[in-house]
Protein backbone atom coordinates (compact mmCIF):
# COMPACT_ATOMS: atom_id res chain seq x y z
CA UNK A 1 0.00 0.00 0.00
CA UNK A 2 1.38 3.57 -0.98
CA UNK A 3 0.04 6.90 0.26
CA UNK A 4 1.12 10.38 -0.78
CA UNK A 5 0.40 12.73 1.89
CA UNK A 6 0.18 16.43 1.32
CA UNK A 7 -0.31 18.92 4.30
CA UNK A 8 -2.86 21.56 3.00
CA UNK A 9 -4.46 24.95 3.73
CA UNK A 10 -7.80 23.11 1.82
CA UNK A 11 -8.21 20.31 -0.81
CA UNK A 12 -11.51 19.20 -2.69
CA UNK A 13 -13.22 16.63 -4.89
CA UNK A 14 -14.92 17.61 -8.30
CA UNK A 15 -16.68 15.05 -9.92
CA UNK A 16 -18.83 15.75 -12.74
CA UNK A 17 -18.80 19.49 -12.28
CA UNK A 18 -20.02 19.13 -8.51
CA UNK A 19 -18.12 19.27 -5.15
CA UNK A 20 -18.05 15.90 -3.95
CA UNK A 21 -16.37 16.64 -0.56
CA UNK A 22 -13.69 19.27 0.76
CA UNK A 23 -11.35 20.13 3.69
CA UNK A 24 -9.18 22.78 5.59
CA UNK A 25 -6.25 22.77 7.75
CA UNK A 26 -5.59 18.93 7.55
CA UNK A 27 -4.24 16.22 5.24
CA UNK A 28 -5.07 14.95 1.47
CA UNK A 29 -4.42 11.27 1.35
CA UNK A 30 -3.64 9.43 -2.26
CA UNK A 31 -3.98 5.63 -1.82
CA UNK A 32 -2.50 3.21 -3.75
CA UNK A 33 -3.37 -0.35 -3.02
CA UNK A 34 -1.78 -3.33 -4.62
CA UNK A 35 -2.53 -7.55 -5.05
CA UNK A 36 -0.58 -8.15 -1.89
CA UNK A 37 -1.74 -5.62 0.92
CA UNK A 38 -3.79 -6.48 3.42
CA UNK A 39 -5.21 -5.50 7.14
CA UNK A 40 -1.86 -5.59 8.45
CA UNK A 41 -0.66 -2.46 5.88
CA UNK A 42 -3.85 -0.78 6.71
CA UNK A 43 -3.34 -0.83 10.49
CA UNK A 44 0.29 0.44 10.13
CA UNK A 45 -0.32 3.20 7.88
CA UNK A 46 -3.48 4.13 9.33
CA UNK A 47 -1.22 4.77 13.02
CA UNK A 48 1.90 6.35 10.70
CA UNK A 49 -0.57 8.65 9.67
CA UNK A 50 -2.31 9.96 12.37
CA UNK A 51 0.47 10.27 14.54
CA UNK A 52 2.94 11.87 11.62
CA UNK A 53 3.98 15.06 12.99
CA UNK A 54 4.19 17.04 10.10
CA UNK A 55 2.20 20.27 11.66
CA UNK A 56 3.48 23.27 12.69
CA UNK A 57 4.61 24.14 16.88
CA UNK A 58 4.41 27.65 17.94
CA UNK A 59 7.90 27.88 17.23
CA UNK A 60 7.47 27.18 13.41
CA UNK A 61 8.79 23.36 14.05
CA UNK A 62 7.11 20.24 12.46
CA UNK A 63 6.17 18.52 16.23
CA UNK A 64 2.57 18.12 15.84
CA UNK A 65 0.15 15.38 14.18
CA UNK A 66 -3.46 15.60 12.78
CA UNK A 67 -4.71 14.96 16.12
CA UNK A 68 -2.59 17.83 17.86
CA UNK A 69 -4.27 19.96 15.55
CA UNK A 70 -7.45 18.76 14.97
CA UNK A 71 -7.00 18.92 11.47
CA UNK A 72 -9.49 17.39 8.77
CA UNK A 73 -8.41 14.26 6.28
CA UNK A 74 -9.47 13.34 2.59
CA UNK A 75 -9.04 10.19 1.32
CA UNK A 76 -8.72 9.66 -2.39
CA UNK A 77 -7.87 6.37 -4.11
CA UNK A 78 -5.22 6.53 -6.76
CA UNK A 79 -4.39 3.11 -8.52
CA UNK A 80 -1.48 5.41 -10.67
CA UNK A 81 0.88 5.37 -7.55
CA UNK A 82 1.67 1.45 -8.00
CA UNK A 83 2.78 2.39 -12.09
CA UNK A 84 5.86 0.93 -13.21
CA UNK A 85 8.11 2.93 -15.63
CA UNK A 86 10.77 0.61 -15.95
CA UNK A 87 10.27 -0.32 -19.64
CA UNK A 88 9.04 2.03 -22.39
CA UNK A 89 6.99 4.79 -22.19
CA UNK A 90 3.39 3.80 -21.36
CA UNK A 91 2.87 3.27 -17.55
CA UNK A 92 2.20 -0.26 -16.58
CA UNK A 93 -0.62 -1.26 -13.32
CA UNK A 94 -0.32 -4.60 -13.22
CA UNK A 95 0.88 -4.04 -9.29
CA UNK A 96 -2.39 -2.28 -8.61
CA UNK A 97 -5.04 -4.27 -7.15
CA UNK A 98 -8.18 -4.79 -9.56
CA UNK A 99 -11.29 -3.25 -7.74
CA UNK A 100 -12.72 -6.48 -6.38
CA UNK A 101 -9.65 -6.35 -4.29
CA UNK A 102 -9.42 -2.72 -4.08
CA UNK A 103 -12.12 -1.45 -3.04
CA UNK A 104 -12.52 -2.98 0.21
CA UNK A 105 -9.49 -2.61 1.19
CA UNK A 106 -9.97 1.54 0.02
CA UNK A 107 -12.96 1.17 2.48
CA UNK A 108 -11.21 -0.45 5.61
CA UNK A 109 -8.29 1.92 5.13
CA UNK A 110 -10.71 4.72 5.44
CA UNK A 111 -13.05 3.08 8.59
CA UNK A 112 -9.32 2.35 10.36
CA UNK A 113 -8.29 5.71 9.98
CA UNK A 114 -11.51 7.20 11.04
CA UNK A 115 -11.07 5.21 14.16
CA UNK A 116 -7.41 6.62 14.52
CA UNK A 117 -8.62 10.24 14.24
CA UNK A 118 -11.90 9.31 16.31
CA UNK A 119 -13.53 11.78 13.48
CA UNK A 120 -14.98 11.09 10.18
CA UNK A 121 -12.93 11.39 7.17
CA UNK A 122 -13.82 12.97 3.56
CA UNK A 123 -13.33 10.75 0.69
CA UNK A 124 -13.08 11.29 -3.13
CA UNK A 125 -15.13 8.11 -5.04
CA UNK A 126 -13.31 5.16 -5.84
CA UNK A 127 -13.30 4.63 -9.71
CA UNK A 128 -14.74 8.03 -10.59
CA UNK A 129 -12.60 10.49 -13.07
CA UNK A 130 -12.07 13.15 -10.02
CA UNK A 131 -10.75 16.68 -10.58
CA UNK A 132 -8.97 17.41 -7.41
CA UNK A 133 -7.96 20.96 -5.77
CA UNK A 134 -5.41 21.40 -3.68
CA UNK A 135 -3.17 24.36 -1.28
CA UNK A 136 -0.33 22.68 -0.54
CA UNK A 137 1.34 24.00 2.77
CA UNK A 138 4.71 24.25 3.36
CA UNK A 139 4.96 22.41 0.23
CA UNK A 140 5.40 19.65 2.34
CA UNK A 141 3.98 16.04 0.62
CA UNK A 142 5.31 12.63 2.24
CA UNK A 143 5.42 9.36 0.44
CA UNK A 144 4.72 6.65 2.66
CA UNK A 145 5.26 2.98 1.35
CA UNK A 146 3.44 0.03 4.15
CA UNK A 147 6.26 -2.28 2.30
CA UNK A 148 9.05 -0.49 3.10
CA UNK A 149 8.98 0.25 6.93
CA UNK A 150 12.67 1.73 6.99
Amino acid sequence: MKVVIQRVDKASVIIDSELMSGISNGLLIFLGVEDLDTIEDIKWLTVKISDLRIFDDEKGLMNLSLKDVGGEAMVVSQFTLHASTKKGNRPSFIRAAKPNIALPLYENFVNQLEFELGRKIKTGKFGADMKISLINNGPVTIIIDSKNKN
